[in-house]
């Protein structure tokens, strides 16, 4: 909290000056996007301007000022980590107008002259103030930025002709339908026809458009999609309203399954509003206590995920309690192994460390305090955890305590598959899609 009172006009003197510092920050250039609406990096400049009004608006003259003009050149960028030293000058002033004429300043921690020029305000008559003000605290998280993302980078492709398997409620009926209008998929519904109609009915879609196969119950829904992924008939499954172990039984089946040489495994794609980017979690959905050998595939799996997705090489953090080997504790052990085998080359494609708690894999603050020297630590894409359970409760608690939204999608089968929860909203439904489009056209085939 600063305490901040004007000058009044007959106050001020030629020579008095007044100057302000600060450093550059992403915050403050995603905040100044934000504003202007120009994006353009190269054009943060003007963040130094308004430096010069909020100090001519704060110091010098202060509240009650009213800015006329300012006429500024650029002398050169400013970049990110730049600490800026802003300083105005009186050098005129009018009685008659009140207007008074400022020397205008910004240099950077070098000496070298970032912005110059003057500006002319109005300055106050009577006294403003004292006043206690705190600079405002904006939240820049833009909770749309990475869905828009992951929808603009699968423009273009061909949309997946998907078997949605069950869809006889509002949040999986109409995932699929704004999926399908996202041009993502082509959905064919498969389910219980007067269910899936009656739904539609009360949220006003209109099934026209696609394909409608019946069935008698969620057991045959999901046969009969797993049957159509195993002839060619759908490039992808996308789970309704039925549990995933129903599901999953299908896919599984030896006989009639999509089961391929590489483990099945789950991958939630999280955007976590407090990590500066889309953070993959393995495997939280389908297998309970993975060995090791199983582990090494649901690496290999999240590893391709999120090299199509645009991490060109995937941080991994192998999860545990603590960072330490601990015999008592398998899960150390099997990390620890899992970074020899990339070691081996048995893992391709990322940069893998573990065992790593989960505070010192994502801070890099935590893994400094504890003496941890990895490329990985404190800037994990992938997390990969111990088992099911705890992955369970660590995406739950993401999405309802810190306001994440994730997307998320089954590997190793034959097709990709669309896993969500069956509480999870169409837009969580829209962005699998979107991620199980990416995978299935540019991802590997098994």
């Amino acid at each position: 909290m600063d305490t901040i009172q004007s000058r009044t006009f007959d106050e001020l003197r030629v020579g008095d000056a007044a100057s302000l510092a600060r450093t550059l920050t992403r915050e403050d250039a995603q905040l100044f996007a934000g504003v202007s609406g120009d994006v353009d990096p190269a054009h943060v400049g003007m963040w130094g301007g308004a430096l010069i009004s909020t100090l001519l608006g704060t110091k010098l003259p202060g509240p009650g000022s009213i800015h006329v003009s300012q006429n500024l050149q650029f002398r050169r960028p400013i970049g990110l980590g730049e600490t800026i030293t802003v300083s105005v000058t009186v050098k005129a002033k009018d009685p008659a107008t009140r207007r008074v004429s400022f020397d205008c300043r910004c240099v950077n921690q070098a000496g070298e002259i970032v912005i110059e020029g003057d500006a002319e305000v109005i300055a106050p008559s009577e006294p403003v103030g004292p006043a206690r003000s705190a600079h405002p605290t904006p939240d820049l998280k833009d909770r749309e930025a990475r869905y828009r993302q992951l929808i603009a980078r699968a423009r273009g492709l061909e949309p997946l002709r998907t078997a949605v398997v069950h869809p006889v409620d509002r949040n999986s009926l109409l995932g699929a339908i704004e999926a399908a209008k996202a041009g993502l998929i082509v959905p064919v519904l498969v389910g219980p026809e007067a269910r899936i109609r009656a739904v539609a009915a009360t949220e006003s879609v209109d099934l026209g458009p696609y394909r409608l196969v019946p069935t008698r119950h969620s057991h045959e829904a999901a046969e009969r999609g797993v049957a159509m992924a195993r002839t060619g008939e759908v490039e992808a499954l996308m789970k309704g309203s039925l549990h995933t172990d129903e599901l999953m039984q299908e896919v599984v089946a030896k006989e009639t399954g999509l089961r391929t040489g590489r483990r099945i495994s789950h991958v939630f794609v999280m955007d976590v509003p407090t990590y500066p980017r889309p953070l993959f979690i393995t495997d939280a959905g389908i297998n309970i206590a993975p060995n090791l050998d199983a582990k090494r595939d649901i690496v290999q799996n999240a590893i391709d995920l999120a090299r199509v997705l645009g991490v060109e090489t995937p941080r991994v953090a192998i999860l545990s309690a603590v960072e330490t080997l601990n015999p008592e504790i398998k899960s150390t052990i099997d990390a620890a192994a899992l970074c020899k085998m990339a070691e081996r080359k048995q893992i391709t494609g990322g940069l893998l460390d573990g065992p790593l708690g989960f505070d010192n894999a994502i801070s890099e603050e935590a893994a400094k305090v504890k003496g941890i020297e990895s490329p990985v630590a404190g800037k994990a894409d992938i997390l990969v955890v111990p088992d099911l359970e705890s992955g369970n409760m660590l995406v739950k608690q993401l999405e309802y305590l810190g306001e994440a939204q994730s997307a998320g999608i089954v590997l190793g089968a034959r097709v990709p598959i669309v896993l969500t929860s069956r509480a999870d909203s169409p837009r969580t439904r829209v962005a699998s899609c979107a991620v199980a489009l990416l995978f299935a056209r540019r991802g590997p085939k098994y």
